[in-house]
């Protein structure tokens, strides 16, 4: 993408609602007005659901037209990537949808304890190299950080391409005695796998299913 298109997209998400664009200033300083009043932004008092690292959206996207009656936050840093998502929702006519461009270690910074009733994990970078274990978003510190804006029971999703993050984010919870709900290391060739898990799927997703990647998932909580 050239940069004029960036900046392009870069200044209309400027001009969407469903854009939130906190600055790290206002975070760390505890003033970021939105945290623990998400339902104020939404108008309502339906659950609330993240999908961090959403890039385009699609799943928040998916998500948000099965599910009417929840409310759907896609998290990313890539501000030009998020246009596409936060663009579809305003011409569809979303008001379920909204996105917040800001890294996903400040998570426990931009949501109040107990705000969000599930978090999504689609497709990350498994981080393979042991260096970048830190940066693994299925972490011991990661977790923590979820545990702290999720509620009692609240859900977790894991949805990855990356055998190596199934068996890592397994292994991790089986180990801390956390609850694994579902796990399923080929989604399209076994059965029992949930409706969101097979009926969306990303641009991404599609490529590694015509490579034949195997699809993984895991449905957990933390707290």
């Amino acid at each position: 993408m050239g940069s004029k298109n960036k900046l392009k997209r870069f200044r209309e998400n400027e001009t969407f609602k469903n854009v939130v664009q906190p600055n790290r200033k206002e975070i760390e300083e505890g003033t970021f007005t939105l945290k623990d009043n998400w339902n104020d932004h939404f108008g309502n008092d339906n659950p609330i659901v993240l999908e961090l690292g959403c890039g385009k959206g699609e799943y928040t996207l998916g998500l948000a037209r099965m599910y009417p009656n929840k409310n759907f936050i896609g998290i990313d840093i890539k501000g030009a990537r998020l246009w596409r998502g936060a663009k579809t929702a305003i011409e569809e006519e979303m008001g379920n949808v909204a996105f917040v461009r800001t890294q996903i270690e400040l998570i426990d910074q931009i949501f109040g304890k107990n705000e969000v009733s599930e978090i999504w994990i689609t497709f990350p970078d498994p981080q393979i190299k042991y260096k970048r274990t830190k940066h693994r978003m299925t972490n011991e510190v990661f977790l923590k950080k979820y545990a702290e804006v999720l509620m009692d029971n609240g859900l977790m999703h894991l949805k990855t391409d990356s055998e190596f993050m199934h068996g890592y984010t397994l292994g991790l919870l089986h180990g801390t005695g956390r609850e694994v709900i579902y796990a399923n290391h080929d989604v399209y060739k076994n059965e029992g796998s949930p409706k969101e898990v097979l009926s969306i799927q990303t641009f991404y997703e599609k490529q590694y299913l015509e490579q034949g990647k195997p699809i993984t998932y895991i449905k957990f909580r933390i707290n």
